[in-house]
């Protein structure tokens, strides 16, 4: 036969891990010598009917939590009407932008078609209007 120590630290090294803070609180504040096993029996119960307690509130917190939801969905409409401004604002700047990158592009070949630079080929029909010489142009002339 076990002692009363013994006895009472198997039993609650057989518990599982949610009741490990209640085991190291009763292993810690009492003379497990002391403490006969229906007194120990007797704070396990207390705990579970504590923890029973606990969460039956919980749910009746969440019920009523799910009311305060529903007002908040009606925050979420009025956030998704901002969410809305947002992005029409974001899709009209994105098609600015994107015209405006067209018309750069535009601008820029037919920039190129105006003064085309000149090719080994054809640069004798240029001339400086810095120097008089052909081959080359007044930006590129190397006298300057």
């Amino acid at each position: 036969m076990f002692d009363k120590e013994k006895l009472n630290i198997k039993v609650l090294k057989c518990l599982d891990r949610s009741w490990q803070p209640k085991v190291t609180a009763i292993s810690e504040n009492r003379d497990m010598s002391k403490l006969s096993t229906t007194a120990l029996f007797g704070k396990l119960m207390e705990h579970e009917l504590e923890l029973k307690r606990l969460k039956e509130q919980e749910t009746v917190e969440r019920k009523t939590k799910g009311l305060a939801l529903k007002t908040s969905v009606q925050n979420d409409s009025s956030e998704e009407a901002e969410n809305a401004e947002h992005d029409e604002a974001l899709s009209l700047l994105t098609r600015k932008f994107s015209r405006f990158l067209k018309k750069k592009d535009k601008d820029r070949t037919q920039q190129k078609k105006r003064y085309p630079k000149p090719n080994e080929s054809n640069s004798s029909n240029y001339t400086c209007f810095g120097c008089g010489r052909t081959s080359h142009i007044k930006i590129d002339c190397p006298n300057n």
